[in-house]
């Protein structure tokens, strides 16, 4: 009985050719070297957009790369394998001029988001892995707004303002306990100054909350507040102006 089963697996279950195996082979190469482009592209976007803020960016990854290098092939001479060593090296100074290049790209584009509006959503909406943002949630005249993140650790909303989005924020969050009971939420307020985090510590900041809820917790989160909706603007109240038409409803 045994040996039966086994064969009529064996027939179940095709066996690939070597020519199909080729054709795989050959065919995930071919996507590998079409992603390469697109990886130098955006290379070369983050350094151009950097250089525009950091002129001297180019000078610092030369710097740090022939430094890197040249302390390494000494230490080769001292331990008597410079051959060895300027080979064994050069990924050595490579990784650390690119450590350098990410750090300081970093840095310029927090210099650029810094007193621009919706720069607290820009950082959020840049966590990817297992976080869902919506951004200007709660928006009031003097530009204030809520941002409304979704991650293991429950709900997360975050004031960007003056201190008049403090009652936006404790609006929205009556909005969620309605919506989601039981949720954690998180309420963060983006600036300097005391009980606030800057927008350079948000994204650190958020990732570091203790995690919460179950995969399937998160996706029924999500799956309530869709009905809530996104941006909510305030609109001018008082009559219509003349000659305006509502909007039929469908």
């Amino acid at each position: 009985m045994a040996t039966n089963k086994s064969a009529a697996s064996a027939k179940k279950t095709p066996v690939k050719s070597k020519a199909e195996i080729k054709a795989g082979q050959k065919a995930a190469k071919a996507a590998r070297k079409a992603n390469r482009p697109k990886r130098f592209a955006q290379i070369r976007d983050a350094y151009v957009l950097t250089r525009e803020r950091d002129s001297k960016i180019g000078i610092w990854i030369g710097g740090t790369f022939g430094l890197t290098w040249a302390i390494c092939i000494a230490l080769g001479f001292i331990l008597g394998s410079p051959i060895y060593a300027t080979v064994v090296s050069l990924p050595v100074a490579v990784l650390a001029a690119v450590f350098l290049f990410s750090r300081r790209a970093e840095k310029s584009a927090y210099d650029s988001l810094e007193g621009t509006t919706g720069a607290g959503a820009s950082v959020l909406m840049s966590i990817r892995k297992g976080w869902t943002t919506e951004p200007a949630v709660e928006v009031n005249k003097a530009q204030s707004m809520v941002h409304r993140s979704i991650g293991r650790p429950g709900i997360v909303l975050v004031g960007e303002g003056g201190n008049d989005v403090r009652p936006l924020l404790l609006d929205h969050r009556r909005k969620m306990e309605r919506f989601c009971p039981g949720t954690p939420i998180t309420e963060v307020y983006v600036g300097d100054g005391e009980g606030r985090v800057s927008i350079r510590k948000l994204q650190r900041h958020v990732q570091k909350l203790p995690r919460v809820l179950t995969p399937a917790q998160m996706r029924e989160v999500r799956t309530r507040l869709k009905s809530v909706g996104g941006m909510n603007i305030p609109l001018p109240k008082g009559p219509l102006p003349k000659g305006a038409k509502v909007p039929k409803q469908r």
